[in-house]
């Protein structure tokens, strides 16, 4: 979690995910463990962070399903890139 100009950004990702580059097309996803490593969370722990979020970015399967259930976005929204779903979430 950081924060940025009264934002509260929340970086999270599936733990396999973390270091890995994929490409697809002109996109690039790069899960950069500069900004995604940190703390190892459950999906209680993701959620709790998600609700003081104001801009969340989210990738893989695990980490996008958590949000999705509890209704913080659609799957049929999420891009995939190289079929690793990945998600921006604003909330004002």
């Amino acid at each position: 979690m950081y924060k940025s100009r009264g934002d509260y950004i929340v970086a999270a990702c599936d733990k396999a995910l973390l270091g890995k580059v994929f490409y697809e097309g002109d996109f690039k996803l790069e899960v950069l463990p500069s900004f995604y490593e940190g703390e190892d969370a459950d999906a209680a722990t993701l959620l709790n962070r998600l609700s003081m979020a104001t801009i969340a970015n989210l990738v893989g399967e695990i980490t996008c399903q958590v949000a999705a259930d509890a209704g913080l976005l659609d799957m049929e929204d999420i891009m995939r890139i190289d079929g690793i779903p990945h998600a921006q979430v604003v909330r004002c």
